[in-house]
């Protein structure tokens, strides 16, 4: 189909909107041939620009290693999108269901087709997968995009920009880039669906713009993940794990363990095989192009804040660093900041009020395992939940007494890689799932459609009502 206006990502963004709606109003069917082409496209983009892409994500970070990308955005996407390519004839076919005794012989399918128009708001954490992911999963779905990348990576948005409005028209695919102001402006848009990652707080405003237009929404939020060491663990393999989910990206992650549960005796125990999994991941903190900066200053300054405010109400830190500097940080300038194990956290410090996004870790101890679930359940659902130990029983308790967005047994992160699990928070960790089959089923519109037979009996309802209504009713109470 012919673009109704010339690649003019340039326009006001009323006006990009407003060509979008046009065009997904005019093409309400969008054929598998064309979703395909969309997502070959932008799976082009990622592979021909991968390494420019890293570029520009590490020019923002200040410390963003290259391999890092690869891994955390572009090979997420990589199978993100073989997946949605594999599976999407299958998804896009009707349904057929099954249709009651008292319909018969009617018969009845869901016929899924696209909402229209989707925006995305992305965050600056992952700022390639966390902004092409959910576009590609719309456009698999056979939507008109419009994405607003964080501000706070410029150069990864304004290449994004750039590479998207070279390959797509601008009311198939498009991007705003601006500042928050920008992103208030987006979000009061009248969407068809509003996709949002970020934080709890941002979320809330998100979802205030959105209700103007009753436009439905996506939240992808924080929240503080707690991970689970049981009593049956073994320390050393479990730290390894934890200490990789932790400070991957230097713990700017939305699912990155918050604070951990140990019972009570092992603190001594867990610290060493922690500071030796630090140092098999990164041998120094300072100068390592593996391990990832702080992403600005003011950030940076707020991890400090969090830890001067433990230690002022009781907690005691200690600073893991392979290197023996004593310091949380080798140099302000680079922004790496060694991480640090938070004894003592309790009620009321901001380490356990506020998601850390970074690599502090709160330990808090327990001495029998339902403390640890009372714990959780006390406060708001976490995005994501961590366990770890080899008893069944324990395991499936924490499994059935707590509720959180997703969960890794014996591992971190995990499960976010698994194109079959949906993902999403619940309750001030989000709501609203995405990837793989929920993903496309969160932006399309399932109708249904039943459709009556010559020979339907529907008549035998209708008014005036007597004894063959009394008939008919009788009948069908006795089989229902």
């Amino acid at each position: 189909m012919v673009s109704m206006i010339d690649n003019l990502p340039h326009l006001p963004m009323h006006a990009l909107f407003d060509a979008q709606f046009q065009s997904s109003r005019v093409q309400v069917d969008v054929p598998l041939a064309l979703r395909r082409d969309r997502l070959k496209r932008l799976r082009q983009i990622i592979e021909n620009r991968s390494s420019d892409l890293a570029a520009a994500v590490q020019a923002d970070f200040g410390v963003r290693s290259a391999h890092l990308t690869e891994v955390a955005d572009i090979f997420v996407l990589r199978a993100m999108l073989t997946h949605l390519n594999k599976h999407l004839p299958r998804w896009m076919k009707p349904v057929k269901v099954s249709t009651p005794v008292y319909l018969q012989p009617a018969a009845a399918h869901i016929h899924r087709q696209p909402l229209g128009v989707v925006g995305v708001i992305s965050p600056w954490n992952y700022p390639i997968q966390l902004a092409f992911g959910p576009a590609a999963t719309a456009l698999a779905a056979g939507n008109r995009v419009m994405l607003k990348p964080s501000e706070l990576t410029p150069i990864t948005s304004a290449l994004m920009a750039e590479l998207v409005h070279a390959s797509f028209e601008a009311d198939e695919f498009c991007v705003i880039q601006g500042d928050a102001g920008v992103a208030a402006q987006f979000a009061g848009l009248p969407f068809d669906h509003l996709f949002f990652t970020g934080s709890t707080a941002v979320g809330r405003k998100v979802a205030a713009e959105a209700a103007n237009n009753l436009t439905p929404t996506t939240l992808e939020l924080g929240g503080k993940s707690p991970c689970i060491v049981d009593a049956s663990v073994d320390l050393n393999d479990a730290a390894v794990k934890i200490a990789h989910g932790k400070l991957l990206n230097a713990g700017q992650t939305c699912i990155a363990p918050d604070y951990l549960l140990l019972p009570k005796g092992r603190e001594a125990a867990f610290e060493k095989a922690f500071a030796a999994a630090v140092a098999r991941l990164f041998p120094k903190i300072a100068g390592n192009p593996d391990y990832a900066s702080i992403q600005n200053d003011r950030h940076f300054a707020r991890h400090h804040a969090l830890l001067a405010d433990a230690v002022d109400k009781g907690a005691t830190l200690k600073v893991i660093d392979p290197q023996g500097e004593s310091a949380t940080s080798a140099d302000p300038a680079t922004r790496q900041m060694a991480p640090v194990l938070v004894y003592g956290a309790k009620a009321g410090m901001r380490v356990m009020e506020e998601e850390i996004f970074g690599p502090i870790l709160p330990v808090l101890t327990y001495d029998k395992l339902d403390e640890a679930i009372e714990l959780i359940n006390a406060r708001p659902r976490p995005l994501a939940l961590y366990w770890f130990g080899t008893n069944k029983s324990a395991r499936d308790k924490v499994l059935a007494n707590t509720v959180s967005g997703g969960v890794s047994v014996n591992d971190t992160l995990m499960h976010i890689a698994h194109e079959n699990l949906p993902f999403g928070g619940v309750g001030e960790s989000g709501w609203g799932s995405y990837h793989g089959h929920a993903g496309f089923l969160r932006f399309t519109h399932e109708k249904s459609v039943l459709t009556q037979s010559s020979m339907g009996m529907g008549h035998l309802f209708y008014p005036p009502y007597g004894p063959r209504f009394e008939q008919v009713t009788s009948m069908l109470k006795r089989m229902l």
